[in-house]
């Protein structure tokens, strides 16, 4: 899977970890920045990581701030772009079946490396719920 990846600082260590794991299961990731844990803007990682979703050039994206709000509330200004906010794992598989996210946010300062692997995971892996006429009926909405 294509995925972009960013962080400002205060996700700038659990992004290298992710982007690292990914690759070894055989993601084609790119990497946005930051390239050091020096203090950052948040929205210099997310505005790249959500246009090149919204354009196609990636499948999903990942931003990672201090708590993930930050990244949701820039990516989502980008049209085309559904960024979840995750902390759990049952909300990043229905933000996925329901909601067909396609930007995963979450804050390296609210979850650690373990829980940040697994919510990546189970985000990954869901497909959303095409066979539910209701789920597309209402992502039809938000885009318009």
């Amino acid at each position: 899977m294509r995925i972009a990846i960013g962080a400002d600082h205060g996700g700038f260590s659990l992004k290298n970890e992710l982007v690292e794991r990914l690759r070894k299961a055989g993601h084609e990731v790119t990497d946005v920045g930051a390239t050091s844990a020096e203090a950052t803007d948040y929205a210099d990682f997310a505005k790249p990581v959500a246009l090149g979703v919204a354009a196609g050039k990636f499948e999903r994206g990942i931003l990672i701030c201090g708590t993930g709000v930050g990244m949701a509330i820039t990516a989502n200004r980008v049209k085309g772009v559904r960024a979840v906010n995750c902390s759990d794992t049952f909300t990043a598989r229905f933000s996925r079946a329901h909601n067909d996210s396609n930007v995963l946010t979450f804050g390296a300062r609210v979850v650690g490396a373990g829980l940040a692997n697994d919510i990546v995971d189970v985000w990954l892996a869901t497909a959303f719920d095409a066979a539910e006429p209701r789920h597309a009926r209402r992502i039809a909405k938000i885009e318009a």
